[in-house]
């Protein structure tokens, strides 16, 4: 049912008490209550369905925070005007960028058909384009240079991949998307770094870690971000780790994150279009890869927030925030 509803918890109570005046009238009235408790629950039902109805209602929509504005699922909200627009209007601006950050809840399908519907209007305008995934580290860059001239079919993709060690989530939310980079010969470009590196980060220091692991690392680490440093502080706290774990430490291993896949989508880039699919917390508020890119290329781009229906945003979010059903 989504977010809790204090109605069904009121009308639960209600129901206990007309069951226990049931039980007291039965003792009196035998035949005829068994009718007056077949038309209680009858009726507790009908509430019951009815508040259903109107708690998930409420989950259709988004609303903006410090404002009584609320948007239904489909719209498109410009963080410029407040405003809806269309599909076409959303895919002129982001067409006229560079760079094109789209957000994603991992196991929302809607999101990954959304990002399939944006590659595909920029593949048409752009044939030329690169789509950079967070899914992948760049110790796998050969295997996806394969897949995207047509060299592996699926299986072996996902084995050389690891994609079940790695990323885990099911290829299937995924499918479609790598499937059209395949059928149509667009360079994939791995962002990531081997996931094990922020883990040990998290747990011992950047200090601390091998040479080994230190090839892994980005050139320019940038931890100022105040805004940044905020929103991974509540993060963190939210968060119970085994073991001793600092937040200066947990802060580190999320700016060297964000700071690879930077350093990857600029590397990637030179004259070409790329659309860039990462988790929402990686593009919000552009602290997180958005801003990082900008500072090493200086071009211009957009971010897009998928958001849920249910929840809150805010404008400054991203450029534009598009709103879609819940899992």
């Amino acid at each position: 049912m989504g977010a809790f509803c204090p109605i069904i918890l009121e009308a639960n109570f209600t129901f206990l008490n007309l069951k226990n005046q049931g039980e007291y009238m039965c003792q009196k009235m035998n035949g005829k209550m068994k009718v007056l408790s077949f038309i209680s629950h009858l009726v507790m039902g009908l509430i019951l369905v009815s508040v259903w109805w109107g708690c998930a209602g409420k989950a259709d929509t988004v609303s903006i925070k410090d404002t009584a504005a609320t948007f239904e699922q489909g719209t498109i909200i410009s963080a410029k005007t407040g405003e809806s627009v269309t599909f076409d209007d959303l895919m002129k601006d982001l067409n006229s960028n560079q760079i094109i950050f789209v957000g994603e809840n991992h196991t929302n399908p809607s999101h990954h058909g959304i990002q399939l519907k944006i590659i595909q209007d920029v593949f048409k305008n752009n044939p030329s384009m690169r789509i950079g995934m967070e899914m992948f580290d760049r110790s796998y860059q050969e295997v996806l240079e394969l897949w995207s001239v047509g060299g592996l079919e699926e299986d072996a993709f996902l084995r050389k991949v690891h994609w079940y060690a790695n990323w885990r989530y099911d290829f299937a939310l995924y499918r479609d998307i790598l499937l059209f980079i395949k059928q149509n010969r667009i360079k994939l470009v791995a962002l990531n770094i081997p996931t094990y590196i922020p883990a040990r980060i998290r747990v011992g220091g950047v200090e601390n870690l091998s040479d080994l692991d230190r090839q892994y690392l980005p050139k320019e680490i940038d931890a100022s971000n105040a805004a940044h440093r905020d929103y991974a502080k509540k993060v963190f706290e939210q968060h119970h780790f085994k073991g001793k774990v600092n937040f200066d430490d947990f802060y580190m291993a999320q700016c060297v994150w964000d700071e690879i896949m930077a350093e990857s989508v600029a590397s990637n880039l030179g004259t070409r279009q790329i659309v860039v699919l990462a988790g929402n917390g990686h593009i919000q508020f552009k602290y997180g890869i958005p801003d990082r890119t900008f500072r090493r290329t200086g071009v211009s781009y957009r971010t897009l927030y998928l958001a849920t229906a249910g929840e809150e945003v805010e404008l400054g979010m991203a450029d534009y925030i598009w709103i879609t059903p819940a899992n």
